[in-house]
């Protein structure tokens, strides 16, 4: 048994020695990545003919070298081996929500804004006993400030209808024709002239560098008919409060006060044909001189809204407190004229480019006046009898007016 064994010990030493030899002839990192590259470049002599072994991570086990980097470079231009890159913790969801997702939060509850109930308005004019005392909710486009038209028995907005005046400012002339005049800046001009009725407008504006005009609204208006002088105007102000009353009237030189209670009224001892009633608690009034004009005048302000849309420059000292005007003529002739007046003559013709975005009324010289009360433009007609002249340029103190009338017959401005 002894001698069979030995042949076998015999073998396997052989065979290690064998492994040992290869082994120890080997350079270590050779046996596994055999592929090796050189610098053929003999500029770079530090790197030139310097043998390299090719990296593991090779495709293939086959690189060139970089003689630069003096570095083995895999042949598809892999310098070093990819490395792992584990995904952002960011990407993860929150631990939170790994079992429970969070719920969404209930929704907040809101307050609705407190109701306002539409405004309505009624037909005053008892000869239309088909419309009389009907009432009528105010269209949404001009929700709180319209009135009835009583031959047609609807709702109208006031500055919508001939003879208004609105903006800056924008007449609808009795013809039915828009279009624009504006004036100028703390001077009077001619609205209507007629035998036995002149009214005149103060208007109120504001420069603006960037044009060759003021933007203008009228404050004020002296109506004179007969001997008398009736005057609608705008107290200037700077913060406006609807609750605040700046509607200023005057009859013959004599403040008018009126309750603020929509509905009171005031008529003229002297001349009872001559009334004012509120058209709500402030800022709102209708003016008639029975047989003559019917006026709805009421006090609004150049808002911050309006201010930024239209580049006025409106500060807060002063908010441009002017008149909205509604216009009714009842006894007007065929020689009336002014601004808006001569848009009532049965022959008139507009001179205006009815074509253009915004048609201009010329003519500023025709219709200026040298006061608020005087009827001296150069288109006046004016010739009632005025007894008193103790009233001429005495303009109301305090009182800036700027410009708006609606109505049927209306001048309308805002």
């Amino acid at each position: 048994m002894v001698p069979m064994a030995q042949p076998k010990m015999q073998l396997s030493l052989i065979l290690l020695l064998v492994l040992v030899a290869v082994a120890v002839a080997t350079p270590p990192g050779i046996a596994d990545h055999p592929s090796r590259a050189r610098c053929n470049i003999k500029k770079y002599k530090y790197c030139y003919n310097l043998e390299h072994v090719c990296p593991k991570f090779c495709p293939g086990g086959q690189c060139t070298v970089n003689c630069v980097s003096c570095k083995p470079v895999c042949l598809d231009g892999t310098s070093a081996p990819p490395t792992y890159t584990p995904p952002s913790p960011s990407t993860y969801p929150p631990p939170s929500q790994w079992e429970n997702p969070p719920s969404p939060p209930p929704p907040q509850s809101q307050t609705p804004p407190p109701y306002t109930p539409p405004k309505t308005v009624k037909c005053t004019n008892k000869n239309y006993t088909q419309c009389y005392n009907m009432k009528h909710v105010c269209p949404s486009s001009c929700a709180g400030d319209c009135e009835v038209d009583c031959v047609t028995c609807k709702p109208v907005c006031n500055c919508d209808r001939p003879g208004a005046v609105c903006q800056d400012p924008r007449f609808i002339g009795g013809d039915g024709t828009t279009f624009y005049f504006h004036g100028k800046k703390d001077q009077d001009f001619c609205l209507v002239s007629d035998s036995n009725l002149h009214i005149n407008g103060h208007f109120i504006g504001k420069r603006n560098e960037n044009m060759r005009r003021d933007f203008t609204w009228v404050q004020s208006i002296a109506i004179l008919f007969d001997n008398h002088q009736l005057v609608v105007g705008a107290l200037k102000t700077s913060t406006w409060e609807d609750s605040v009353d700046r509607l200023s009237l005057t009859f013959d030189g004599q403040p008018v006060t009126l309750p603020e209670t929509e509905g009171a009224k005031w008529q003229s001892t002297k001349v009872p044909t001559v009334s004012i009633t509120r058209a709500s608690d402030t800022n709102n009034a209708i003016v008639e001189v029975e047989g003559k004009l019917k006026i709805t005048a009421k006090v609004v302000p150049i808002t911050e809204e309006d201010s930024r849309i239209h580049n006025y420059g409106i500060t807060k000292e002063d908010c441009f407190a002017h008149l909205d005007l509604g216009f009714k003529f009842y006894s007007l002739s065929d020689q009336v004229n002014g601004v808006l007046g001569q848009t009532y003559k049965p022959c008139y013709v507009s001179r205006l480019n009815i074509g253009a975005t915004m048609p201009v009324m010329g003519g500023d010289r025709d219709f200026h006046s040298t006061s608020l009360f005087a009827t001296d433009c150069a288109v006046a007609r004016f010739t009632g009898v005025n007894e008193d002249d103790s009233f001429k340029g005495s303009e109301v103190a305090g009182l800036s007016c700027a410009s708006g009338m609606d109505g049927r017959g209306v001048v309308c401005k805002r």
